[in-house]
């Protein structure tokens, strides 16, 4: 199955820049037997034993550096799927909030006290 050209480059650019800063990983990464389309084979099937259909970036993103970094794993089979790579909405200040449904708020009546007469108090009273 060919992946989504956005899920290829977010993995493919996070392996990249893990690669430049750090000094193990590059080795790992620069291996002949390892390439960018076995690793996303590899994180779709990863996904897929799991059962579970939504992950965070940190969990997909480690998924990709054990492929790099584990050399038993051989080439993993095809796996026919769609995968959607959400991107976080950045804040406008232009653009107008979005409207929320309006919160449903019960009045609770309050007893009434019974009323008395106000006493005035002399200075004598206290």
């Amino acid at each position: 199955m060919k992946t989504s050209e956005k899920f290829k480059t977010a993995i493919e650019n996070y392996l990249t820049e893990t690669a430049l800063s750090d000094a193990v990983f590059a080795p790992a990464f620069a291996k002949p037997s390892k390439n960018i389309a076995d690793c996303l084979q590899y994180i779709l099937g990863e996904v897929k034993k799991t059962g579970e259909c939504a992950f965070d970036n940190s969990e997909i993103f480690a998924i990709a550096v054990k492929y790099y970094h584990d050399d038993n794993i051989t080439k993993p089979a095809q796996i026919p799927c769609r995968v959607v790579v959400n991107q976080p909405v950045k804040a406008d200040l232009f653009s107008a909030p979005i409207e929320s449904a309006p919160i449903a708020v019960q009045k609770i009546p309050i007893a009434e006290t019974p009323k008395t007469k106000p006493t005035t108090l002399t200075l004598f009273d206290l």
